[in-house]
């Protein structure tokens, strides 16, 4: 078992205070196996009679049938190796993670850009919501990120992206410079990943403060890059699969404080809890509060940061 290092430990008390012990007892715990139902190829009613002959499941969320929860005991790899994971049918893909593209929502008359897209889970989700019409540029800078994502989009039946390979800096720059813009953007960034160490204990131990300053500015510049390609009254989503303030919050108020952007409340069907406005001795605005955090031990999932931008 990874031990957390002393200075996460006091990161996360100063965050949760006496609920820091339940949040590492979660850390522990085994995630639940959730799948989203790629409506693209099959409907989640008939899916739901397949999986049914072979596991026991259950859709959590009514106005949502597409996520669904294997409650079966599974073996390891089980999920990925089933003929309709094979046929595109599902995705394997955490309940936290589902969250930005439900409130983004995009449709399909829309163009969306998915500036850090690989491996492909808000990509595909997107495209399935958008009923694989409109557009979608989803883009990552690694080649190796960019097969995982062809992989993934040609296994659902994706035909409405565009896969590119840039920095993502570097892109926005090009399309600002051609005027083109989105209805709708996600910028799902490279993150310490405090929330994902349910998954991945190895989170724990490769965790340290300098990390998270060092990508605090890459978020930065992704966000801020991306603000340029939003049409107006247009919507962006920024999330991250951490904890850490300098990662969420204060990203968010750097980009309100540089650009007209608007916070837009959120509505989820799991629990959330607003953004903090203190940390370390600064204050942020009241504002922030609109900025969603998840915690693994509210939902039995990982934990996610979400902000909902609108351009005025």
């Amino acid at each position: 078992m990874i031990e957390p290092k002393p200075l996460f430990r006091e990161r996360i008390r100063s965050l949760l205070g006496k609920e820091a012990d339940e949040f590492f007892k979660y850390c522990y715990i085994p995630l639940p196996n959730f799948i989203r139902c790629n409506t693209i190829k099959i409907s989640p009613e008939k899916l739901v009679e397949r999986l049914n002959k072979k596991w026991e499941i259950r859709q959590p969320f009514k106005e949502y049938p597409e996520i669904i929860e294997i409650t079966s005991k599974l073996m390891p790899g089980e999920l990925g190796k089933a003929r309709e994971h094979l046929l595109g049918y599902y995705y394997v893909q955490s309940l936290s993670s589902m969250m930005p593209v439900l409130i983004l929502n995009p449709n399909e008359r829309d163009s969306l850009l998915d500036l850090c897209a690989s491996p492909g889970s808000k990509t595909t989700q997107a495209a399935a919501r958008m009923q694989n019409s409109g557009i979608i540029i989803a883009n990552d800078r690694r080649l190796d990120r960019i097969i995982a994502l062809n992989s993934n989009l040609e296994r659902c039946g994706v035909s409405n992206v565009i896969v590119t390979r840039e920095d993502g800096v570097v892109l926005c720059s090009k399309f600002n410079k051609l005027k083109i813009k989105f209805d709708k953007i996600i910028v799902d960034v490279p993150c310490s990943g405090e929330g994902t160490a349910r998954a991945d204990s190895k989170i724990l131990k490769m965790w340290n403060i300098n990390m998270i300053k060092n990508l605090s500015n890459k978020q930065k510049r992704l966000l801020s890059a991306s603000v340029s390609c939003l049409k107006e009254n247009g919507t962006l989503i920024y999330s991250t699969c951490t904890l850490a303030p300098e990662e969420n919050e204060f990203v968010v108020k750097f980009i309100l404080d540089k650009f007209p952007l608007r916070l837009e409340e959120i509505k989820l069907p799991i629990k959330t809890r607003k953004g903090i406005t203190r940390w370390q001795g600064e204050r942020l605005c009241k504002e922030i509060k609109k900025c969603c955090r998840i915690y693994p031990q509210d939902n039995n999932s990982e934990g996610f940061f979400i902000a909902k931008f609108t351009l005025e």
